[in-house]
């Protein structure tokens, strides 16, 4: 292979894959063409079923036995791909081609050291001594950032914690020297703090190894950070493609700007200007459209026209490589964004309803899990947790995975009991009755909407008799007639159709379950709904709607939602307060204007900076944290958060270090868990800045 081609990495043309079944043939890409120049990273956007994958899977020719590309080509430095031996694309996958997955458990050994699977890639691909694989594991193991290289290389991969996982399994991809690097998703399952250091590691081992990439992903704020280029793809097409300013500021086409209407941007606001679901389903592959994929779902679309034929890919004018899919994108005015088009009147929180007063939650352990001997070790879950949620408010829990988030709604539901402290609910004290003793109208009051949908519904009942059990089980209606009456009302509710009470949940889509399990947590009417990540399973285009059908009911009915999230783009434009927590700790409490500026905890302010943003007016502070979450069984003393604040040098003497923190008023409610100075807390600059336009 010549080593100085210097033509593109990657081209793919008009590029067609199907899958095959014994009904049918189901076209998964159709006419798809894409370059990818060296040192160029390209970001792959869409929703789930788009076709993202299966295009990095013809790439990798790794389509399994019933997928097969029916036409056009992939060419990788100019050669093509799909004429290819076996013998030739093993000797390119891995050495030339690497490819990063979703979930890096699936890609390492849990039987192997992880010192050894990295060395075996260079020494199967290169045939280098042991020796020199060793020493090149080092360094790629210093190249990703982790701490102590010659303990990472001896440990097994379950002693690593995910985010360390997902940085082996980039070392190992860039072991070889790739020319193109393929990452799918690759930091779905991570937090948003390991997100941020996972997304500057690769953009800085882009810069360092001159490696191209292709950036499979549906966040389009992380496209923004990591690509030159973006490629908008919808039910199997690319729609639309161009560099990133001209696609973020100047789409041109509906799906484009559909996708960036449904996403919370600065300025979003659930009351003056929500956002706007795209209307419809995404097309099954056998149920395309006529003409234009997008066209059902379309606000500019024409009968017979857009509907008439095949659409190809049209040039932008004046803008270079810039293409779009439709056929009147000259014709629209695209500076018209339909955000704020019909405002809503915006709830006034009532009385409290629920309160929590130094709640603890510990947990004891033996300190030899494996085999339970030893001494016991207490975990503490939840440390001194106090405050106060409304009727008609939304508050927001953030924070990391490990924080003790879901810990404290268990506790609230009754899955577990307080250690120590009080909940109270109306003035009821709920915090000692487990969920099998409370009585039928608490559990009915306090429900709670999971982050799956799909673990919580029965697969062998109908939807409308799931609903009609929660109502029987709430005491709702009479008979079996007027809880049938109810289960209707109840998915009218949830923007359901009528006739979807007879239906699987395999036939539904991932939001259309979750609206199921949102209209099963208000069968009884509940007071208060604990909302766990209800929207991070779902795709951008649907989360605009399920988080604007659990506004409408809150409206309706005055629920008070706790919505635990990590996500602060979807924190900011929904909730009226939020509670910051770091390793089972409140850090910050404060209305959403107070805690989104400063003067921040210094967690919070890397929380906010960590969070991707699709717009390319923001600036942003760029503070990566340093470090792993300590563990909650051997916490640090002093300030929680001590070992990787950036801040604690401005403190004197070593106070961090050895005292907690008083939790301290900043003023009209905002409160922060800090030993900072009043010169210091004045002293803060804004995390985020939208640049004027």
């Amino acid at each position: 292979m010549p080593q100085d081609y210097d033509g593109p990495i990657l081209e793919i043309e008009n590029l067609s894959i199907s899958f095959f079944t014994r009904l049918r043939e189901i076209p998964a890409v159709m006419d798809f063409s894409c370059t990818v120049q060296p040192g160029e990273a390209m970001g792959l956007v869409g929703e789930s079923g788009c076709g993202k994958s299966t295009v990095a899977l013809g790439v990798m020719q790794d389509l399994g036995v019933n997928g097969r590309i029916v036409g056009g080509s992939i060419r990788f430095k100019g050669r093509n791909l799909n004429e290819m031996t076996d013998d030739e694309l093993r000797e390119i996958r891995g050495r030339e081609i690497a490819m990063i997955y979703q979930e890096p458990m699936a890609s390492l050994n849990p039987a192997m050291r992880v010192g050894k699977q990295l060395m075996e890639v260079p020494m199967i691909h290169e045939g280098v001594s042991e020796k020199e694989a060793r020493k090149r594991a080092l360094e790629v193991v210093s190249d990703v950032k982790l701490p102590d290289p010659e303990r990472i290389l001896r440990a097994y991969p379950h002693q690593l914690s995910g985010g360390q996982q997902q940085r082996i399994v980039i070392a190992m991809a860039l072991m070889a020297n790739p020319s193109l690097l393929i990452l799918d998703e690759p930091t779905t399952a991570l937090d948003v703090t390991v997100e941020a250091a996972v997304v500057d590691l690769v953009k800085d081992l882009g810069k360092k190894y001159g490696t191209s990439m292709l950036f499979i992903s549906h966040n389009l704020g992380l496209v923004l950070e990591t690509c030159d280029r973006i490629c908008v793809m919808y039910s199997g097409e690319a729609v639309e493609t161009g560099s990133i300013e001209d696609v973020f500021d100047k789409m041109r086409h509906p799906y484009t700007q559909a996708l960036f209407r449904s996403i919370p941007l600065p300025g979003a606001d659930k009351a003056a200007k929500p956002l706007r679901a795209i209307p419809g389903n995404f097309p099954l592959p056998h149920e395309r459209p006529p003409g234009c994929n997008f066209g059902p779902r379309c606000d500019y679309f024409q009968e017979g026209r857009c509907d008439a034929q095949a659409i190809p890919m049209y040039p932008v004018d004046g803008d270079e490589r810039h293409d779009t899919r439709c056929l009147r994108w000259d014709e629209i005015d695209w500076q018209m964004q339909a955000l704020g088009t019909d405002g809503k009147e915006k709830p006034q929180p009532g009385k409290v309803v629920l309160k929590m007063e130094n709640l603890k939650k510990y947990y004891e352990v033996a300190a030899n899990a494996l085999f339970g001997g030893g001494d016991k070790k207490v975990v503490k879950a939840n440390e001194d947790i106090t405050f106060e949620a409304r009727e008609s408010e939304t508050m927001a829990i953030v924070g990391e995975s490990g924080c003790g988030k879901s810990t404290f709604a268990k506790v609230l539901m009754g899955l577990e009991t307080a250690t120590e402290g009080q909940i109270l609910l109306d003035n009821r004290n709920i915090e000692s009755t487990p969920i099998e003793k409370r009585e039928t109208q608490t559990v009915a009051d306090v429900q709670m909407v999971f982050q799956n949908p799909f673990d919580t519904l029965n697969p062998s009942m109908t939807v409308g008799s799931q609903i009609m059990r929660a109502l029987e089980i709430f005491g709702i209606g009479e008979n079996q007639e007027a809880r049938r009456t109810r289960m209707l009302e109840l998915l009218d509710l949830v923007k359901l159709p009528r006739a979807f009470a007879e239906r699987m949940p395999r036939q539904l889509s991932g939001g259309q379950k979750q609206r199921v399990g949102i209209a099963r947590a208000f069968a009884g009417g509940a007071r208060i709904v604990v909302a766990d990540e209800p929207v991070s399973a779902l795709d951008v285009s649907v989360q605009a709607a399920v988080t604007d059908l659990l506004m409408d009911i809150q409206r309706e009915q005055k629920t008070t939602l706790l919505f635990i999230s990590h996500d602060l783009s979807i924190v900011r434009y929904l909730s009226d307060r939020i509670v910051v927590m770091y390793l089972g700790h409140i850090v910050e409490t404060g209305t959403t204007e107070q805690v989104f500026a400063p003067p921040y905890h210094p967690y919070t302010e890397a929380l906010l900076s960590a969070v991707p943003i699709a717009d390319t007016r923001v600036v942003k502070q760029n503070i990566v944290l340093e470090g792993d979450i300590p563990s909650a069984m051997n916490p640090p003393p002093g300030c929680p958060f001590q070992t990787r604040c950036r801040w604690k040098s401005k403190v004197p003497g070593n106070k961090c270090e050895t005292e907690l923190p008083p939790y301290r008023d900043l003023g009209d409610g905002h409160r922060s868990l800090c030993w900072l100075d009043e010169d210091e807390l004045a002293s803060m600059q804004p995390v985020i800045k939208v640049a004027a336009e």
